[in-house]
């Protein structure tokens, strides 16, 4: 499976949170990233994404369809966002891809509990992502660390 996990991009501040939009810079973050992802994402894949408003205009700069997921709305925990992915298989319809546009901490928690056994808070840059694919060696499957990328770097 590949697992990408997108930060939504900088976002306005205010409340509610929910509502809060991209800024300029921030759209212009989500497009970029946007373009490089397209360039390489696997012919099938599925975009999951929160229901805050930032996180859902972060999706749509990748100008795909995409399933708005509760369980992943700020302040949601680990397990919302593997149940959500259905980790480690993804759905029959991601074909074994799943990019999840999400928040900050989780996605750090997630990203630190698949690579490294347990959940901390590692950071994770507005806008970036970081993919992860699992593999089989010997008796079992490791998770792996394909690329970690964010906006400036592209």
């Amino acid at each position: 499976m590949n697992l990408i996990l997108w930060r939504h991009a900088e976002a306005e501040d205010g409340l509610p949170d929910d509502a809060r939009a991209l800024t300029g810079r921030g759209r212009k973050q989500a497009e970029k990233m946007a373009r490089w992802l397209l360039e390489r994402l696997p012919e099938q894949y599925e975009v999951i994404a929160s229901p805050a408003r930032r996180t859902r205009q972060t999706a749509d700069a990748l100008g795909v369809e995409y399933r708005v997921e509760r369980g992943l709305a700020p302040g949601a925990d680990v397990a919302h966002y593997l149940a959500a992915i259905e980790w480690p298989h993804g759905s029959a319809k991601s074909r074994g891809t799943v990019v999840v546009v999400g928040h900050q901490p989780t996605l750090g928690r997630v990203a630190s509990l698949l690579l490294a056994g347990s959940e901390m808070n590692w950071s994770v840059k507005k806008g970036a992502i970081w993919w992860l694919s699992t593999r089989e060696r010997g008796d079992g499957g490791e998770v792996v660390l394909r690329t970690v990328l964010a906006p400036e770097s592209i």
